[in-house]
């Protein structure tokens, strides 16, 4: 039961994000207004030590006014490849340089409101550079065992799709 789009329509567009409207058809035929959102992809990492514990981000979300545990992930600017996105963010968020990334999964974190992708990679071990190059990312970064996300997680101390989706895939390696 496929959807057919007739025809899409820009309501606002900044450089951040492209809120549309489009003309969609429901498999019954009938028509109506569906209001979406475009972005461009995401890059993030989930990092682990030979202490199997993850390096983890502690941060503030002003839109639904919330602390919790994140995976470090932003933006993947014009031209740049998914995994030097992921590799920039870590250490722009966190001050440790990620060891060689690997790819671990692909989320689409609202896949009925936006386009927005998030590729996110996997890393054993980091070295420490510095401290945060962009300090009001988080309040707190900190090495967590990876024994305690899923409890993190029930607690609800990590909300964000994408960093819980990571998080418990990883949890599921052997």
């Amino acid at each position: 039961m496929r959807w057919q789009v007739h025809s899409e329509e820009p309501l606002y567009t900044d450089r951040w994000l492209d809120v549309r409207v489009a003309d969609v058809e429901l498999p019954d035929g009938r028509r109506l207004d569906y209001r979406l959102i475009r972005t461009a992809p995401g890059a993030g990492a989930v990092v682990t030590d030979d202490r199997r514990r993850v390096l983890l981000i502690w941060r503030h979300r002003f839109i639904p006014d919330s602390w919790g545990w994140e995976i470090p992930i932003g933006g993947i600017e014009d031209g740049e490849e998914p995994t030097s996105a992921a590799a920039r963010e870590f250490e722009e968020e966190t001050g440790w340089r990620p060891g060689p990334l690997r790819p671990l999964l692909r989320v689409q974190p609202s896949n009925g409101l936006s386009d927005s992708v998030h590729h996110i990679f996997r890393a054993d071990g980091a070295v420490r550079i510095g401290p945060p190059t962009d300090p009001w990312e988080a309040e707190r970064v900190e090495w967590v065992p990876l024994a305690d996300v899923r409890d993190m997680v029930g607690r609800g101390d990590v909300t964000c799709g994408t960093s819980m989706a990571a998080l418990l895939y990883v949890l599921t390696e052997p």
